[in-house]
């Protein structure tokens, strides 16, 4: 058994759930958990003050979700992400590992497991959950361009398509060019459908 210490940043906005992932990573040997944070924000901060060796991440995280969080703490700090859902979206798998994550679990996993994969990941290992891999082949190919899904998920953010601009520093114009053309990639009406079909299939 491998003694050395590994620290872990915790975040999730579920506090119930924080709390209990805590506890039971406490319980291991060498585990230290070094912060435990309820938004990504608040993890970007703690995992650049304390360089944690494992940041386990909610993919449903407050104020963007655990994707961008990944992208945004792995181009800072040299640690590695574990992330973990209640449920796994079909595109979901293949934006996290675009992101540099090297887990992906969902919360129902056993706290044996969750440890060992904890373990594998501080050791330079990749997981993911066989039932997320197959989720993710099953999924639909995204048909929409990146930038037309920067639009579309900026849009979920914000309550006008002139606050998305603002947001993606475009013309209004042209993110409304962008809606426009993902609008009959996807074969709906509104930029609404649009953004409830991109996340239903985990592409934003």
């Amino acid at each position: 058994m491998n003694d050395e210490r590994i620290t872990i940043l915790l975040a999730d906005d579920e506090h119930l759930i924080r709390g209990a992932l805590a506890a039971l990573l406490r319980l291991e040997d060498n585990f230290d958990v070094v912060a435990d944070v309820a938004d990504g924000a608040e993890a970007l901060r703690a995992a650049q003050q304390h360089s944690p060796t494992v940041c386990i991440l909610d993919l449903e995280m407050p104020p963007t979700d655990g994707v961008d969080t990944a992208q945004r703490i792995v181009s800072s700090v040299d640690t590695r992400i574990l992330m973990v859902t209640r449920h796994a979206r079909p595109g979901v798998l293949r934006r996290t590992l675009s992101a540099g994550v090297s887990g992906f679990l969902p919360k129902s996993t056993p706290s044996e497991k969750l440890a060992q994969v904890v373990r594998d990941i501080a050791a330079g290992k990749r997981y993911v959950d066989p039932e997320i891999a197959a989720s993710a082949l099953s999924g639909s190919a995204c048909p929409l361009s990146d930038r037309e899904l920067d639009v579309l998920r900026e849009s979920a953010q914000q309550t006008t398509l002139a606050d998305a601009a603002a947001a993606l520093h475009l013309a209004p114009g042209t993110v409304r060019n962008y809606v426009s053309s993902a609008l009959a990639k996807l074969h709906v009406s509104t930029r609404q459908e649009a953004v409830q079909r991109a996340w239903d299939e985990g592409w934003i």
